[in-house]
């Protein structure tokens, strides 16, 4: 008898390739690190639905298999069999039918922006792929520095936000003696631009 947490995952599963297969998109927060450099656990990817036709081999797509879902690489496609691997994943993946590939990921959502990914991963980006899928220690580190890095973007952005905030709300405004500074009600600080 499947527990509570399978039951609802399924249902999440089943609206997702529901809303796909009628023309929709969906966002979806990748977990895993087989797509490492081009996707890092934490980003929200932008799914649509696209005809398979559309779909070409570099593409990143959305494969649903074994009650889950798994985001990679559309490396090519063979009559009715679709081979796809994770960018950092030493060997592909069993081929899916084109019917089990739900959609493309349009866009890359991270702290720092939202990016389109390339459908060709450069000669830097294979070698990054190969030692983060070889190396367990550097891919550690890279984890680590990556993490670092988007908290610190995000306490930027949240800083932005409240200045932004503040400054509508107590009516600041940029001195124009001071470039960069806000004052208002005897409040100042330095906003980096």
């Amino acid at each position: 008898m499947p527990n509570m947490t399978e039951v609802r995952e399924g249902h999440k599963l089943e609206l997702a390739t529901e809303v796909l297969a009628a023309g929709g998109t969906i966002r979806l927060q990748a977990l895993g690190t087989s797509m490492l450099p081009s996707i890092w656990p934490g980003d929200v990817l932008s799914i649509e639905h696209k005809p398979g036709q559309e779909i070409v081999p570099g593409d990143i797509v959305l494969v649903a298999r074994q009650s889950r879902f798994f985001v990679h690489r559309l490396i090519e496609k063979r009559n009715s069999c679709w081979i796809t691997r994770g960018d950092s994943l030493p060997q592909n993946d069993e081929p899916a039918t084109e019917v089990q590939v739900l959609g493309k990921v349009s866009r890359i959502h991270r702290k720092t922006g939202a990016i389109v990914p390339d459908s060709q991963v450069s000669g830097f980006g294979r070698a990054l792929a190969w030692m983060l899928c070889h190396w367990d220690s550097f891919r550690n580190i890279a984890l680590r520095m990556h993490s670092l890095w988007q908290r610190r973007v995000g306490e930027l952005n949240a800083e932005k936000t409240a200045m932004f905030g503040l400054q509508r709300f107590h009516g600041l405004r940029k001195s124009p003696r001071a470039s960069g500074v806000l004052k208002g009600h005897g409040f100042s600080r330095a906003v980096t631009h």
